[in-house]
C-alpha cells in the first residue's frame, strides 16, 4: 500500500532534495547523499520524513537533515542548521530585528496539526515568511549582520568525548577533533529553542554585541530601565507611541511595559519597563533605531536619577 494511501501515515512528508543552505551543502561540487523515507522524527513538530545525510567535502563530518520541509518554509530556515537562508542568520536574530512573531505552536499540542495545514498551504519552495511589510530600520539592521559568505568550519567533526577525558589512543587516525571543550553558553544550544527563537545563545551574543556597536551598551547601573526617545514625529502622541513599541516587540509581554512618557514640546519620550531584561532586549531590537509614524526616531538608554543628598544636616541631639 502506497504511504499516502495508509491513513496513518497520510501526515508523513516525502520530498525529493532538501532545503539546505550553502554552507551545509559545502564545497564539494561532486556530493552523494543518502535517502531514507521516513527515517526519523521531525525535531519540532515530531511528524516522520524523508531523511538526507551527506559529506559536506573533505574533512567534515557526514550532516543530515534534522528537521521536515513544512517547518523549514515555516521559518524560512535551512533543515540542517535552523538559520535562516536568506540572512544566514538564527531565528531570533531575524524575527527580533523585523518584529515578526511566529504562530507556530511551540508545545506538543496541536503541533501535527499546525504542520499538516501549513504543508496544504506552503505548495512548491513558497515561504512561509512574509518581511515585504517589514520596517527599514530592521531590513538594514539585518544587511548589517548578514553572514553572505558559507562558513565551512560550520561543519568541522565533532570534539573526541574519548579525547576529552584523556582516554582516546587513535591519535591521528581518530575522525573526531582533538580539542578540549568549551563549557560556556554557546555550548548549550537545542533544536526547539533555535528554531522558534527562544532563548538562543548564539542569537542573544549577536544581538547584544550588535547593541554596543551602535553606542547602546548597558548601563552599569543596573536599576536603569528606561529608554529614551528623540527626533519624534509632531503627529506622533502617546497612544501611537505605545502601538509602535509593543508592535515591535512582539516576544515581550505587554505588561513588561510600565509606561510611555511621551514630552511633545519636546518631540520626545520615556519608555519604562518593569526589568533590566526587557529593557536590554528591547534596545537589541532597535539598535539600529525605531520607526514610528514613519518617522526614525533615535533610541538612547535613560538616565540614573540623582541620588538623594546623603550630606544634609545632621539634627543636633540634646545629652
Amino acid at each position: 500500500m502506497p504511504p499516502k494511501a495508509d491513513i496513518n501515515k497520510a501526515g508523513w512528508e516525502q520530498s525529493e532534495f532538501p532545503i539546505l543552505c550553502e554552507t551545509c551543502l559545502g564545497d564539494n561540487p561532486f556530493i552523494r547523499m543518502s535517502k531514507q523515507e521516513y527515517g526519523r522524527s521531525c525535531g519540532t513538530c515530531a511528524r516522520p520524513f524523508t531523511v538526507f545525510r551527506w559529506n559536506p567535502g573533505s574533512g567534515s563530518r557526514f550532516k543530515t537533515t534534522v528537521i521536515c520541509q513544512t517547518c523549514a518554509k515555516i521559518k524560512n530556515v535551512c533543515q540542517t542548521c535552523l538559520l535562516d537562508l536568506e540572512y544566514g542568520l538564527p531565528t531570533q536574530v531575524r524575527d527580533t530585528a523585523l518584529g515578526y512573531q511566529s504562530e507556530a505552536p511551540t508545545s506538543d499540542i496541536n503541533r501535527e496539526y499546525y504542520a499538516q495545514n501549513m504543508e496544504s498551504k506552503l505548495e512548491g519552495n513558497k515561504s512561509a515568511l512574509d518581511t515585504g511589510k517589514a520596517a527599514s530600520a530592521g531590513k538594514e539592521m539585518l544587511k548589517q549582520l548578514a553572514r553572505t559568505d558559507p562558513y565551512y568550519k560550520r561543519n568541522r567533526p565533532k570534539i573526541c568525548s574519548f579525547f576529552a577525558k584523556g582516554e582516546c589512543n587513535r591519535g591521528n587516525e581518530c575522525p573526531y577533533r582533538h580539542e578540549k571543550p568549551e563549557n560556556d553558553e554557546l555550548s548549550h544550544q537545542n533544536i526547539k529553542d533555535r528554531y522558534h527563537g527562544h532563548n538562543d545563545p548564539v542569537a542573544r551574543k549577536i544581538l547584544a554585541t550588535n547593541a554596543e556597536s551602535q553606542g547602546l551598551k548597558p548601563p552599569e547601573d543596573t536599576n536603569i530601565t528606561s529608554l529614551f526617545l528623540s527626533s519624534l514625529s509632531a503627529d506622533s502622541t502617546e497612544l501611537s507611541i505605545r502601538t509602535k513599541v509593543l508592535k515591535s516587540l512582539p516576544f515581550l509581554d505587554p505588561n513588561q511595559l510600565k509606561s510611555v512618557v511621551h514630552v511633545a514640546k519636546s518631540r520626545c519620550a520615556f519608555i519604562n519597563f518593569k526589568d533590566r531584561s526587557s529593557a536590554e532586549r528591547a534596545v537589541e531590537a532597535w539598535a539600529n533605531g525605531l520607526e514610528i509614524d514613519e518617522q526614525r526616531v533615535n533610541v538612547k538608554w535613560g538616565r540614573s536619577r540623582p541620588a538623594a543628598n546623603a550630606a544634609s544636616k545632621a539634627v543636633p541631639v540634646a545629652s
